[in-house]
């Protein structure tokens, strides 16, 4: 396990109970390095979704939990928000909570000509993510999806 893997794991630990005080749940927990500044971003969600007081709410006591645990050495700022309408899909209950969902997959490289496609997600295993586009099931490999997020229809 890398060290972003672990720093990632250790803080959905501390925030799963913290966000479940709340009433929300974790939705993922993501530590990225962005123009040379560390950042800690916490997603939480909960029926009919999460306003800004959630998010204060659990980021003060996030912060708390992790000035006393104190497993992060570099300088970071944390962030405590909502997934989106959106929201990217990267863990398994993602993709389970999101089956019959419109999304919108973008490719690493062109597939069929294409790198961004859109359908309906009817499957997905440890390999691939399968989505239905005009009655036609497409299968995709998962190394070759540079990101699937549902889709936002205005």
């Amino acid at each position: 396990m890398s060290r972003k893997e672990d720093i990632e794991r250790r803080a959905e630990e501390l925030l799963t109970p913290i966000a479940e005080k709340h009433g929300t749940t974790v939705y993922d927990v993501e530590y990225v390095k962005e123009a040379g500044d560390w950042y800690l971003r916490a997603y939480i969600d909960k029926e009919g979704g999460v306003n800004i007081g959630d998010c204060v709410d659990v980021s003060h006591d996030l912060s708390d939990a992790l000035d006393a645990d104190d497993f992060i050495e570099d300088a970071y700022t944390l962030e405590v928000s909502s997934p989106g309408l959106g929201r990217q899909l990267k863990k398994d209950r993602h993709f389970e909570n999101s089956l019959g969902l419109e999304v919108d997959i973008k490719t690493y490289k062109p597939i069929d000509g294409c790198k961004e496609f859109t359908g309906i997600l009817k499957a997905f295993d440890a390999e691939t993510v399968t989505i239905t586009i005009q009655d036609t099931d497409k299968i995709f490999t998962r190394k070759d999806i540079s990101v699937i997020r549902l889709s936002l229809d205005f």
